[in-house]
């Protein structure tokens, strides 16, 4: 099985750019965080989630088949195929809560990160109500697919429960608890 320790070296060669590192580390925790919860593998969780866009960096046209080969070259065929999933435009079903879960935390993850980067507190006092307004001016992180935020927080509420702003509620304090090694430290 791929160790976090492999799946790390592998990202920082593949991902130079330290923004998509640092976006990889906070699906990462929200994965765990999730897995966690629902008494599901942890570390496969955490793995879909650092190597989801591990690709992307230096192979964007070929994204997401660069890492989907690698890992499915190793026996990886779960985590190969949550990760050929993440985009629900590439057609590729959603067969496990692993494939769902990775859909319902990256695009999402990304936004609550943007969400921090404009409040001078940061994660601080960061709530729900507060992405959710954001999630609907079209033009702040305009690169957030909202149909893939409300289509994978919506597979993820039919597969475990929960609402929206239980969910959103969670990664905000997953990021926040991580903030300092995400750089969402408040500004001195």
């Amino acid at each position: 099985m791929l160790t976090r320790d492999e799946a790390w070296t592998l990202l920082c060669e593949w991902t130079p750019s330290e923004k998509l590192r640092t976006h990889a580390r906070s699906v990462e925790l929200v994965m765990r965080d999730l897995a966690a919860k629902l008494e599901a593998d942890v570390e496969q969780f955490g793995l879909a989630g650092m190597l989801h866009d591990a690709d992307y960096d230096q192979w964007p046209e070929e994204h997401p088949q660069r890492i989907v080969a690698w890992l499915r070259e190793r026996g990886e065929e779960a985590l190969a195929h949550a990760i050929s999933a993440h985009y629900t435009q590439w057609g590729v079903s959603y067969d496990s809560l692993l494939d769902k879960a990775l859909l319902a935390s990256d695009e999402i993850t990304g936004f609550v990160t943007a969400c921090a980067l404009v409040r001078p507190t940061r994660t601080e006092g960061l709530e729900p109500r507060s992405v959710k307004k954001k999630l609907k001016d079209k033009t702040f992180a305009a690169g957030v697919d909202r149909f893939e935020v409300a289509e994978g927080l919506r597979m993820l509420i039919e597969a475990v429960g929960g609402t929206e702003d239980e969910h959103l509620a969670r990664i905000i304090a997953v990021v926040h608890e991580h903030r300092a090694e995400l750089g969402l430290l408040p500004p001195e």
